[in-house]
This record gives C-alpha cells, structure tokens and sequence, in this order.
C-alpha cells in the first residue's frame, strides 16, 4: 500500500526537534536542509509567540478534504473487494447457511467491508499520526522554545532528518 497514497498529502512523514535557544535551531535547520538538500518549505522554525504555527506544522492543511475523498474511495473500495474475499473464502469452505443464501450473504458480506474501508478512510482522514507531533510541537512553544519541523517526502528521507 506505500506505492498506493491513501492520502492526497505530498509530505506524510514529519520530524520536529525543540530546542531552547533560538540560533541553536536555526543552525540546525540550515544543517539539515542543506545536508539533505531540502527546500526551505520543508524545514520550518516554530518560535514562542508565533502567530499561526498551524501553518507551518500543517502546510497541507488544504489538501485534507481531498485526503478526506481519496481516503474514503480507496479504503472503500478495499473493503468492498475484502468483504466479497470474505465471502468467497466461506463459500469455499462450505459452510451451510453462506452456501444456501449465497446472494444475500455476498451482499451483506459486501456492505459491511465496504462500511469497514469507510471507517478507516475516516481514521486516516482524522491523521491521528500527527498528533503527538503537534501537541509535542505546542508543548515546546509553550515553554519557550524553538521548534525545526521538518517535511520529509519519503521515510528514509525522516529517518535522516531525525
């Protein structure tokens, strides 16, 4: 599924690192967005006081209602296929009453997949993936600290930013 996106965002993978003196982090960031040669909307500096923070620590804020549709068709449609598996695999098997109420057991079987892929398009649309960063984000900021947020376009590219 990492070739399939389930979201319509282009950056899925976010590091922030708080640091408690402002230059510190500005020097980081240079460090890592010229080290990994990464654009300057990539790498975003949250300091206490910061007017619209959500700005930088969602970018992509916009693209959640096509995250929301592409979610939710996606996952829809896998469950869908995974519900007529299900029924095929029970057919298969034999058992007595999925064999003599073959139609209505494919069409229940059916719905409640594809009911399931909705829900978890809902999950995914909900991005509770970011929730730690963001609260860990606002925790610094309330302290007073200097946060380097960093939106990498692939894990491996994460995994060396952290």
């Amino acid at each position: 599924m990492s070739d399939i996106p389930v979201t319509a965002e282009v950056s899925n993978h976010k590091v922030a690192a708080a640091f408690a003196n402002a230059n510190t982090a500005r020097q980081a960031a240079s460090a890592v967005a010229s080290s990994l040669s990464l654009g300057a909307s990539q790498v975003q500096l949250i300091q206490p006081g910061e007017p619209h923070p959500g700005r930088k620590l969602e970018p992509e804020s916009r693209a959640i209602w096509q995250t929301i549709v592409v979610a939710h068709v996606k996952l829809g449609i896998v469950g869908l296929i995974g519900g007529a598996v299900l029924f095929g695999v029970l057919y298969a098997m034999g058992l007595p009453f999925i064999v003599q109420n073959a139609i209505a057991a494919l069409l229940v079987l059916v719905f409640f997949g594809g009911v399931a892929g909705l829900m978890l398009g809902g999950l995914v649309s909900l991005r509770p993936d970011h929730d730690r960063y963001i609260e860990a984000t606002r925790e610094a900021t309330q302290h007073g600290m200097t946060t380097v947020v960093v939106h990498a376009f692939s894990m491996e590219q994460r995994t060396l930013a952290a």
